[in-house]
This record gives structure tokens, C-alpha cells and sequence, in this order.
């Protein structure tokens, strides 16, 4: 594959100085590799693609699985030092989103969705440098159908089929750049001016969620921290750091 690594550097060496961009054909996990650096004291922001990710992980320890062609994987780390970091996730999920599709929605708290299946995942990890905040931030997005994998309850979405033609490297160059702006702009402002476009695109409004601690109720959307609400038998609650489930809506009677 032909990866736009200059057209990418370019654009973002003005905003983040000592910026790099790196394509490996393997790596075991991109998110890894740059944790590793940043606990080696290596602040340099860089952005890791990986054409293919032998152990990639998702949130919760669950696999990521990528193969040339097939999905783009790649990381972000750069110094980030934010307010609050509440909400870090849904503000990357906005920017990816943005500048993929004005069709692929967002489930709280790291997944973009497209009809009902997940199309990409965020996995953000954090390091301290010194006295600095070291933020990785890694992607994973199908660009082509991939086959069925047992245990998922419905197959991914792919990009290509909301946009035939692409391929992973053209992909990232739409994602990129916005998405440091994006990071930038969040370390000013924190969630809350992002918290209007991530409501837009909300595919937990109004359905019924179950929560890892078996709480139930219909999630009504997010407050300006990027915490879930949900309203449950005892009254709305503040969702900030919890596994969500949806529970598929029963067939409309005819």
C-alpha cells in the first residue's frame, strides 16, 4: 500500500513540532509499542500505522483484529494535558465521524456504528513523562467486510460500504489532521463544546441499555463531561466509566 505519509506530515508537523509519522508492515499492537515508548521517557509526538497488528487490543482487553488492507490501525501519542479529560473518547469518536461520514453514528463510550453494527473502536492510554501527561490514542476502522468472527452477535460495518473505493491509507488521510485539531482543541476546552455533535450522532438516545453492574434503563443521552445519562427505576443516573450493552429493541408490532 502507498501511505500519504508525507502529504500526513505536512499538514501536522505545524501544529505538533517534532511530529513524525511511522508505517510498520507488523507490529504487535500499536497502542502498545507507543506506551512502551512513552514509559522509556520518548515524548516526541507520532503517529504508528500498522498494516497489520499481531495482539491488538480493544477496550476491556478485547482483541482488535487487523490484517493488511483489510482495516486501518494506527496510534496517536503526544503530550496532552487537558483540565479534565472526561469525554476524551467521545471527542475523538466526533472527529472521526466527521470526517469519515455524515451516516456513521456513536455509541458511548469509544465505538462508531453504522445500521447497528460497529464500524471502528477507540482505545485511549495514558502515561506520565516527567511532570507531563503522555496521551496514545488508537483506532482501529474495517475498511473492507471482514469475515465472521464467532461470539460477535452481528457482523462489523466496513467503511467501504459507505464509501466504495476507499482503502486504509486514504482513510487516514482524512482522519488525521482533524483529529489533531481536534485533540488540540480539547485540551483548551475540554468536551463540552463538542458535546452538541456527539448528541447528533448518539445511537444509545432513547434505547434500552443494560449496564455491567445490571443496572437497566433507556439512555438519554450525555451531559457536558461526556457521562452517559440513563434513566432508570431510580431516576436518571450519571454513567462515567461503565460497560454498556444495548438491548435490541423488540419487533413493532403490525
Amino acid at each position: 500500500m502507498r501511505w500519504p505519509a508525507e502529504a500526513i506530515w505536512e499538514a501536522i508537523a505545524p501544529l505538533l513540532p517534532g511530529f513524525t509519522v511511522e508505517i510498520l508492515p507488523e507490529i504487535d499492537s500499536t497502542n502498545t509499542e507507543l506506551m512502551r515508548r512513552a514509559r522509556a521517557g520518548q515524548a516526541e509526538p507520532v503517529l504508528l500505522v500498522a498494516e497489520t497488528q499481531t495482539a491488538g487490543r480493544g477496550r476491556l482487553g478485547r482483541g482488535w483484529h487487523s490484517a493488511p488492507g483489510a482495516s486501518l490501525t494506527f496510534s496517536l501519542g503526544l503530550p496532552l494535558a487537558p483540565a479534565d479529560w472526561s469525554g476524551l473518547s467521545l471527542a475523538v469518536g466526533v472527529s472521526l465521524a466527521g470526517s469519515l461520514h455524515p451516516a456513521i453514528g456513536l455509541k458511548w463510550p469509544n465505538d462508531l456504528w453504522w445500521e447497528q453494527r460497529k464500524l471502528a473502536g477507540i482505545l485511549i492510554e495514558t502515561a506520565a513523562i516527567g511532570s507531563q501527561r503522555h496521551a496514545v490514542i488508537g483506532i482501529g476502522v474495517n475498511i473492507a467486510p471482514p469475515p465472521t468472527q464467532e461470539g460477535l452477535a452481528t457482523p462489523a460495518a466496513a467503511l467501504q460500504e459507505l464509501l466504495p473505493g476507499i482503502d486504509a491509507p486514504g482513510a487516514l488521510l482524512k482522519i488525521a489532521e482533524p483529529l489533531v485539531r481536534t485533540l488540540l482543541a480539547f485540551e483548551q476546552t475540554g468536551f463540552s463544546p463538542f458535546a452538541a455533535r456527539f448528541q447528533v450522532r448518539d445511537v444509545l438516545e432513547g434505547r434500552e441499555v443494560v449496564l455491567s453492574d445490571g443496572q437497566q434503563g433507556t439512555a438519554r443521552g450525555v451531559d457536558e463531561t461526556g457521562a452517559l445519562l440513563v434513566h432508570t427505576a431510580a431516576g436518571l443516573q450519571r454513567v462515567t466509566s461503565s460497560e454498556v450493552s444495548v438491548r435490541p429493541r423488540p419487533p413493532l408490532k403490525t
